[in-house]
């Protein structure tokens, strides 16, 4: 399989339901990232595949899924409890897929914060660490870090990539998150980036150049965790 090509799957969540995956693996991955989508947008969103082929030129292999609301066409997120069942289930597969590799998992906003909780919750197996591309810290203008609570619990390493103009994660708050978290935490801020990793004209950088930052700060993260 070439770095470009996909191959779709589907993964069974328990109860009868199955959502859609994608994987694409480079020709000798060294890990890889079972990664989650985010409240709005599903796993074939641009960003997504941005994500995925970046990576793989990188040297790591994706499997990207769908959460049931999104695969039935919904705009409500599921409950925890089924984004939880469907984080374990990918995670699954992907064990299954790539014996061999290790797996870090996690995922865009809502994504990466259901992949936490259920990491929290109990260990999810063969992952070796969660990278979150933009954490949702809290909703747009209602700044609280109650939602990094669960993160105390998780004991793998972690990244943190952040926009500074992150509407869903000020620096204030997040810094002192990431900091009580220890050695095990790591904070990637990316210079005038917003949740979405989007940056004004005036910052004298495009979206593209933002992207393969905060993609070469995952790879190099990476291999930190897995060597």
């Amino acid at each position: 399989m070439t770095a470009e090509a996909l191959e779709r799957l589907r993964i069974e969540i328990g109860s009868g339901q199955a959502v859609s995956g994608l994987v694409m693996q480079p020709p000798q991955p060294r890990a890889c990232y079972v990664f989650a989508h985010g409240a709005g947008a599903g796993m074939i969103h641009k960003s997504m595949e941005t994500v995925a082929a970046g990576l793989a030129e990188r040297g790591i292999a994706t499997l990207r899924y769908q959460f049931p609301y999104m695969e039935n066409g919904g705009k409500r997120p599921d409950p925890p409890a089924v984004a939880h069942a469907t984080v374990r289930a990918a995670v699954a597969e992907a064990g299954r897929r790539f014996p061999s590799l290790p797996l870090i998992a996690g995922g865009r906003s809502f994504g990466g914060r259901m992949t936490s909780q259920a990491q929290a919750l109990s260990p999810l197996p063969g992952v070796r660490g969660l990278a979150f591309l933009g954490f949702p810290l809290h909703p747009a203008g209602k700044p609280s870090s109650e939602r990094a609570r669960h993160l105390a619990d998780v004991t793998v390493p972690m990244l943190f990539l952040q926009g500074t103009r992150d509407a869903l994660a000020e620096l204030s708050l997040l810094e002192p998150v990431v900091k009580s978290l220890g050695s095990r935490a790591a904070l990637h801020l990316l210079d005038g980036a917003d949740h979405s990793f989007h940056v004004l004209k005036s910052s004298r950088r495009n979206d593209r150049e933002v992207m393969d930052e905060a993609l070469d700060a995952l790879s190099e993260w990476v291999q930190t965790v897995v060597s």
